[in-house]
């Protein structure tokens, strides 16, 4: 059971019997303590589902504050709801820091959310305890605060933030801070991805691009729109993977950047692959490799599967055999390109994952079906895909057209028809 101590007073005792004194209506008689009008007057002292003495002080005049706190925490305790409430008592950006450190994503992908949290997160929502967020107000303010940003805040790249400042204060319902997760409120109106319709490049366009790179960065174009590989991918492309006789491209690594340090890993997803290789594709690689030979290079191995490090024959190198970082590459070799080609560069349009929805749009056209496409990507399954790239699948209007007059013969030839309109 739980009790409130008076600070400031207590019962009298008799000095020779230590019973307390007591008035003439037969209640103790009260004297001020040593802590008399120092300090909040009132402490309620009750105990935890696990039996630890919690306390909580009120100051003088709110006995019965402190009366309903009492009963509010031993009924909360009964009924299975209590909530420890010094455990909010915390600031958003500390306990977000220890819900990181606890994942087990892999080091590129904690780096990238660290630095989302430290740039778009932590300046509005950082200081804030999380007992602060007891209402949807904190996050509607920092949603309109997201909105008003001169960075990269488009919509999509806003509900990433979202989801994310979502999951740790999920984990702070889980860890009993708070009762429950305001993203997760009605009143919150979470931004929407906005899901842009992929253009594929007409060929042109790839031919103009392949010949204004420079010859060290030619293979480009046939490992994304010959191959589907991601940036990284290319990076980390070797020949030894290339099965000659099944003509197929085993895709096991890629390169990233994590801080400022180059890393060999696995493909998105830790998802390893096997895609057909063409013989063009195969012979324009070869004959870049003629010009310009493999380059063995070692790096640290970013995943924790005991490995420290991974070496390979890289295809792709500057001129002082070293990969290039993403960044870089992209402002010192591909955007120039689009230049020296006499072409516009539209950032969502034109980056290098361009040449892999160039290569999808072909499969489709060819009659590659979405599960094997899905599979060539390395997506993680057939409906992210198909969400995708839906509308570059083949038209079946003509197909469905001839099935139904299989069954309801027309009265007339099509040509006839033409003639008579």
């Amino acid at each position: 059971m739980g009790h409130i101590q008076d600070r400031w007073f207590r019962d009298k005792e008799d000095p020779e019997t230590g019973k307390p004194v007591l008035n003439a209506k037969g209640k103790p008689v009260q004297e001020r303590t040593s802590l008399y009008g120092k300090g909040l007057r009132y402490k309620v002292r009750y105990l935890d589902p696990d039996k630890v003495e919690r306390s909580r002080s009120f100051p003088d005049g709110k006995l019965t504050a402190a009366r309903e706190f009492l009963t509010k925490m031993e009924n909360d305790v009964y009924a299975g709801t209590y909530a420890d409430p010094t455990a909010g008592k915390v600031k958003f950006r500390v306990y977000a820091e220890t819900v990181m450190a606890s994942r087990s994503q892999d080091e590129s992908t904690v780096y990238i959310e660290k630095s989302r949290l430290e740039n778009q997160v932590y300046p509005f929502l950082g200081g804030k305890l999380l007992s602060s967020f007891k209402t949807p107000e904190p996050i509607r303010e920092w949603l309109a605060w997201l909105r008003k940003q001169d960075k990269e805040t488009s919509a999509t790249y806003q509900r990433t933030l979202f989801d994310l400042v979502s999951s740790i204060l999920d984990a702070a319902v889980a860890d009993g801070k708070i009762k429950k997760n305001p993203c997760r409120d009605a009143s919150i109106q979470a931004p929407k991805r906005i899901q842009r319709k992929v253009v594929p490049w007409p060929d042109s366009r790839l031919r103009r691009i392949e010949l204004a790179l420079p010859a060290r960065f030619k293979p480009c174009v046939p490992l994304g729109a010959g191959l589907g590989l991601r940036q990284g991918e290319m990076f980390a492309f070797s020949l030894d993977n290339v099965d000659r006789r099944e003509m197929v491209y085993h895709c096991t690594r890629q390169m990233v950047t994590v801080g400022s340090e180059r890393k060999f890993k696995l493909p998105k997803g830790h998802k390893t692959r096997t895609i057909p290789i063409g013989r063009g594709v195969l012979d324009a690689l070869d004959a870049y490799a003629e010009l310009f030979p493999p380059t063995r290079i070692t790096l640290p191995w970013a995943e924790r599967d005991g490995r420290a490090f991974e070496t390979i024959n890289v295809l792709m190198v500057n001129k002082h055999g070293e990969l290039y970082k993403r960044t870089a590459f992209n402002y010192v070799i591909w955007q120039p390109a689009f230049k020296a080609a006499g072409l516009s560069y539209e950032d969502r349009d034109d980056g290098m994952h361009a040449l892999r929805h160039l290569f999808a749009s072909s499969m489709l056209a060819r009659g590659v079906s979405v599960k094997e496409l899905a599979a060539y990507l390395g997506h993680t399954n057939e409906g992210f895909t198909l969400k995708v790239y839906t509308h570059l699948m083949p038209s079946s209007h003509e197909r469905a057209r001839a099935a139904a007059d299989e069954m309801f013969k027309p009265r007339t030839a099509a040509g006839e028809a033409e003639e008579t309109a």
